[in-house]
């Protein structure tokens, strides 16, 4: 039994832990409504495609989250932070590679912002002050980290960051790693479109339909349905 699939079993062992989770998002939802824009971001882009590598927990969660955001094209669930060799999900599980679960999403940067993906990876997707985990997995392949490609992403990710701790939008100190991107290595099959092909999973409705919903909630001129 793959680890993911055991924790989306015992995930329902308790009606105290489901409980639990369910009060954490209705935080998640209700700290959303003061997240404010960057206040440093790329305007619009007027052609081409533009990529973005972001981790926060499980990569199921945060590729259903951008499969339903306007101008986003592809997200893919993958790893990012350790070496090719050891993109495996077995190998990633041990938490000893570097490597964190992670989605590289692929946007149309006329429709949506490099900013405006980080204000839903900040609000719905994920919450950036757990460090190296996030809701019922533990372990730093769950840490949350952007992965940048070149400085203009950086600058934005940094002062964002900056700009949410001085705003103290969250209780506790953001833990987001802000790292180069060295690779990005994708999944294996199973992996992608976890969410869409599996909507009865326990772990995917406890988890991660939320965040889906919250995103229709929150972002609504940035949903899209499917």
């Amino acid at each position: 039994m793959s680890p993911k699939i055991a924790r989306g079993a015992l995930i329902i062992l308790s009606l105290g832990v489901a409980a639990t989770l369910t009060l954490r998002l209705v935080a998640a939802r209700d700290r959303v409504l003061l997240m404010p824009d960057p206040q440093i971001a790329a305007p619009l882009a007027a052609t081409g495609d533009s990529t973005a590598v972001i981790a926060g927990g499980c990569f199921w969660g945060i590729q259903a989250v951008f499969q339903h955001v306007k101008g986003v094209k592809t997200a893919i669930s993958g790893y990012s932070g350790g070496s090719k060799s050891s993109a495996d999900y077995e190998l990633v599980g041990t938490g000893t590679t570097g490597h964190a679960e992670s989605v590289q999403i692929t946007y149309d940067p006329s429709q949506i912002s490099y900013g405006q993906l980080l204000k839903i990876f900040f609000s719905v997707a994920h919450d950036p002050t757990e460090l190296n985990r996030q809701g019922p997995d533990d372990g730093p392949q769950y840490r949350s980290a952007i992965f940048y490609s070149g400085v203009e992403q950086k600058r934005i990710a940094d002062a964002y960051v900056a700009q949410l701790q001085q705003a103290k939008v969250f209780s506790r100190k953001i833990v987001t790693e802000i790292a180069p991107l060295k690779g990005f290595y994708e999944a294996e099959g199973y992996h992608q479109n976890y969410a869409t092909r599996h909507p009865n999973d326990p772990y995917i409705v406890i988890n991660d339909a939320p965040k889906v919903a919250h995103l229709k909630q929150q972002f609504p001129q940035l949903y899209v349905g499917k």
